[in-house]
C-alpha cells in the first residue's frame, strides 16, 4: 500500500458512517448556500474606516501604506517608494490593463516591463484583487494580469488597490470571486497576503524575508 492509499484510508476511517450518497448530498447543499462563519465586526464600516484598520493591520506587520486620492498619482508614488528604498528605478509588472494605462512618464526615469518576475527583478508591481480590513490582508489571484511570482520572488512587493475592493471580511472577497468566477470555478491559486515576508522559527526572533519579499508597500487608491 502506498502512503498516499494510507493516508486516505485513515481519513476515510475518521469519516462518519452515514451512507456515501448522503454524505455527498451534504456537501454539495453546504457548497451551494457557502453560509458564512463568523465574522468579526471590527471589519464593519464606511471606506474611511475599512481604509484606517487596513493601514493598522498592515503597518502592525511590517508592511507600509500610502493613500492616493487620484490614481494617476501612482506612477510617482511607485517612483518616490523605490528611491527611499536605495532601489532601482526598475519594477515588473503583469499584463493588467488598469497598471498598463496608467502614466508612467509621471514617474520620471522609472522603467517599466512586464511579465513574470525574474530573479534578477528587486521589485514588482501588482494590482489587488481585493483587500481584507478585519486583517490587513491582499488578496491575489493568479493569472497573466498579475503573475503570481510576482507576488513572492522581488526584495520589494507594491500593491496598488482600489479602495472600493476593500472589504471588511473575507466572506465579502469570496462572494465577489464567485461572482466573477461562477460557483464552480477557481483561479489556479488565491494567495492572501499579510505584510512582507517573515518568520519567528528561530529563538522567536522575527527575520525578513523567509520565503518571499522583505518590504511590502500597498497605494490605496480612493474614488476608483
Amino acid at each position: 500500500m502506498s502512503a498516499r492509499q494510507a493516508m486516505l484510508d485513515r481519513i476515510r476511517a475518521k469519516l462518519p458512517k452515514a451512507p456515501e450518497a448522503e454524505r455527498r448530498a451534504a456537501v454539495d447543499e453546504r457548497l451551494a448556500r457557502h453560509p458564512r462563519n463568523l465574522i468579526p465586526a471590527r471589519g464593519q464600516g464606511d471606506e474611511a474606516h475599512r481604509i484606517r484598520l487596513f493601514t493598522e493591520m498592515m503597518v502592525a506587520v511590517g508592511g507600509t501604506v500610502e493613500v492616493l486620492d487620484d490614481i494617476n498619482d501612482v506612477p510617482q508614488a511607485v517612483a518616490e517608494y523605490l528611491r527611499n528604498g536605495n532601489l532601482p528605478a526598475h519594477v515588473r509588472r503583469g499584463a493588467d490593463p488598469v497598471l498598463a494605462r496608467l502614466p508612467w512618464h509621471r514617474g520620471g526615469t522609472i522603467e517599466v516591463v512586464e511579465g513574470r518576475a525574474h530573479e534578477s527583478d528587486r521589485a514588482a508591481m501588482t494590482r489587488a484583487f481585493a483587500g481584507v480590513a478585519e486583517s490587513g490582508t491582499i488578496i491575489q489571484i493568479s493569472g497573466p494580469e498579475n503573475p503570481t511570482t510576482l507576488n513572492f520572488l522581488p526584495e520589494a512587493h507594491i500593491v496598488m488597490l482600489e479602495a472600493s475592493q476593500l472589504f471588511g471580511s473575507y466572506e465579502e472577497v469570496w462572494t465577489k470571486l464567485r461572482g466573477i468566477m461562477g460557483e464552480s470555478s477557481m483561479p489556479r491559486t488565491v494567495n492572501m497576503i499579510s505584510g512582507p515576508s517573515r518568520t519567528a522559527d528561530i529563538e522567536q526572533t522575527i527575520v525578513r524575508p523567509a520565503h518571499g519579499p522583505k518590504n511590502m508597500h500597498v497605494i490605496i487608491v480612493t474614488g476608483c
